[in-house]
């Protein structure tokens, strides 16, 4: 069988996804099925380019992918039974977590990465802290507040230390709580997993405003903002 070829990276800017060392170190070494490795790669790709606080997938979303599912098996209904015994294999390995909802279109699977957040999501579930957004592709919509600032900093940036957590009790007390979700979401974004970076965006907002963009999707020059100029120090080139 003639193996397919991959064209190569494109020149220019790509987009990067999000992937936790431990994935390499810990989780990688234990993985022994091809389709486990695809969706558990698949799950990272997929949230790490969703929106909001807490973030799932739906068997709906990795069935309506064709790309991916055809990457399983070129039989459609294969495919559907590998990605299914790849998600069992998921869940066993206590790499995803799984919440069963009952909409109004019937019982919905939602998958969660087993991170803080996820585990913060699937039990708000379990105690029907959830409701239906009305939105067919995001119906989910969890009631429970955002995480802690705490929480924010060791899911994103790193290890709680004393001194940290007396500097992040500061932060709170200055800034906004969106005004530091936003700032630590700029950093993940470009890859700067460094607090004094993320304090340097609050105080350049606090004393020069913030731009409250309407529309999430950072454009080019949006980009630019946080890693050129002022913030440039902060950058590894």
């Amino acid at each position: 069988m003639l193996m397919k070829s991959f064209s190569g990276f494109p020149e220019g800017k790509a987009k990067f996804t999000s992937i936790p060392d431990q994935f390499f170190l810990s989780l990688l070494p234990l993985i022994d099925h091809l389709g486990e490795l695809k969706t558990t790669l698949y799950v990272f790709w997929y949230l790490d380019h969703m929106e909001g606080i807490f973030r799932y997938i739906r068997f709906q979303d990795f069935m309506e992918d064709q790309t991916f599912l055809s990457s399983l098996a070129e039989d459609p209904q294969q495919a559907k039974l590998i990605l299914l015994e790849s998600l069992e294999r998921c869940i066993r390995r206590n790499t995803l977590l799984k919440a069963t909802l009952d909409l109004d279109a019937g019982k919905e699977d939602y998958y969660f990465l087993n991170t803080p957040k996820g585990r913060a999501a699937v039990q708000a579930i379990d105690r029907g802290e959830w409701r239906n957004s009305g939105d067919p592709d995001f119906p989910l919509e969890l009631t429970i507040g955002a995480p802690n600032i705490f929480d924010l900093y060791e899911e994103n940036i790193g290890p709680l230390t004393p001194m940290i957590a007396e500097t992040l009790k500061d932060a709170e007390q200055n800034y906004p709580e969106k005004w530091i979700e936003e700032a630590v979401r700029i950093a993940v974004e470009n890859n700067v997993r460094r607090w004094s970076y993320v304090e340097a965006i609050l105080k350049r907002w606090q004393e020069g405003g913030r731009d409250e963009r309407t529309d999430r999707r950072d454009t080019e020059k949006d980009r630019r903002r946080y890693v050129e100029g002022e913030f440039s120090d902060f950058i590894e080139h």
